[in-house]
């Protein structure tokens, strides 16, 4: 346990930001999931609407970088083919 008033700030600063990290990036796994279902169910019109929304999703995710743009890049890509071959 740090002794240093700055280091115990940092440790509760450092918390704050992994749970919101956590959290947006379930958050994207959520809606990633979302667009997968509608992808098994065929259903084309819910799986583009779903889409949209997983895109932007992961657009703020990577901009406050909780993913590198790659990863980001490569996560829209494969669902945006994926939603085109239906």
């Amino acid at each position: 346990m740090a002794n240093i008033k700055s280091a115990k700030k940092r440790i509760r600063t450092n918390n704050a930001r992994a749970e919101r990290n956590k959290a947006q990036k379930s958050a994207v796994k959520t809606d990633i999931k979302k667009v997968e279902a509608a992808i098994a169910a065929n259903d084309k019109a819910a799986a583009s609407e779903a889409l949209t929304a997983t895109v932007s999703s992961i657009q703020k995710a990577a901009n406050n970088g909780i993913y590198h743009k790659n990863t980001a890049a490569r996560k829209i890509s494969r669902l945006t083919k994926a939603v085109n071959a239906l």
